[in-house]
């Protein structure tokens, strides 16, 4: 059982639900567009062994809207903000978006970090380069959809959503990739999910005050890095991944061939399997 409360953040309220009481502190932080219970394959497994923390970050879920606001540097004051205030040094487990929040809170606040688990986090590279991959299309066609409009309707309209296929001229429905059920998920995280959230990353401002190669080299605690298959949607291609591994001193990388970015959705024995074998290593 999950209980959800809402927490002061700077001019902010954060929505974080907690499970329960089973060990020591693990905070979750999702991807953008998503919310808490997207982590729901994971919850039950570690909620075993760790007093699990989820938040939702600004913009996403229950949380306060921040218009205007929704750089990574500022999704990292957030989640540092919640981590610090718990008096126990925390692990943090972040997939994408989140991956990056849990870099830039254990670079900035060490003490508070015993160590991180980064889920594909999306590289520097490929964020610039965004415009040549099927996410700016689906990012685009998110934020068109993002507000409050009917789950069913969403859901719709999202199997609709044409990306850019494999060949020059090619475009492929994202029904055709996700199944329903993922994508009736996608239409309830849209349905409170504030349009703005998708403006830095589409218009490559993103990472505007945040360097995570920088950050990477400032952590010292364990890391557990988990690299998508680039083929299958990953957003950590080679020339991203390995200048972060390299950058990070005290370091585990697992590349998981085949698995796309949605790593935990897609093969959650296998992100289980990983998670257990790092964390039973602290």
């Amino acid at each position: 059982m999950f209980t959800e409360r809402s927490i002061p953040a700077g001019r902010l309220r954060l929505n974080v639900a907690e499970g329960p009481k089973n060990g020591p502190p693990l905070w979750l932080f999702h991807g953008v567009g998503r919310r808490w219970q997207d982590f729901a394959p994971l919850l039950g497994s570690l909620s075993a062994q760790w007093t699990l923390r989820v938040c939702d970050h600004r913009g996403h879920g229950r949380s306060s809207h921040a218009p205007g606001c929704y750089f990574v540097s500022e999704y990292i004051a957030d989640a540092g903000e919640l981590v610090r205030d718990v008096p126990d040094p925390a692990v943090i487990v972040g997939h994408s978006l989140g991956a990056l929040v849990a870099l830039g809170v254990a670079a900035s606040a060490p003490p508070s970090v015993r160590a991180i688990v980064l889920l594909d986090p999306p590289g520097q590279g490929f964020l610039s380069g965004i415009d040549a991959t099927p996410y700016a299309a689906m990012w685009a066609g998110m934020r068109h959809l993002a507000g409050n409009h009917p789950v069913p309707e969403v859901a719709r309209k999202l199997a609709e959503l044409r990306l850019p296929g494999s060949h020059p001229g090619e475009t492929v429905r994202l029904g055709d990739q996700r199944d329903a059920a993922a994508l009736r998920f996608m239409a309830r995280c849209l349905h409170d999910l504030d349009p703005g959230v998708l403006a830095p990353p589409l218009e490559k401002r993103w990472l505007d005050g945040f360097d995570p190669l920088a950050a990477a080299r400032k952590v010292r605690c364990p890391a557990l890095l988990v690299v998508a298959d680039p083929d299958r949607g990953g957003m950590l291609p080679p020339a991203d991944a390995d200048p972060l591994t390299a950058a990070l001193a005290d370091r585990v990388r697992v590349d998981l061939p085949g698995v796309g970015h949605l790593i935990h959705w897609q093969d959650a024995p296998a992100a289980l399997r990983l998670l257990h074998g790092f964390l039973g290593s602290l």
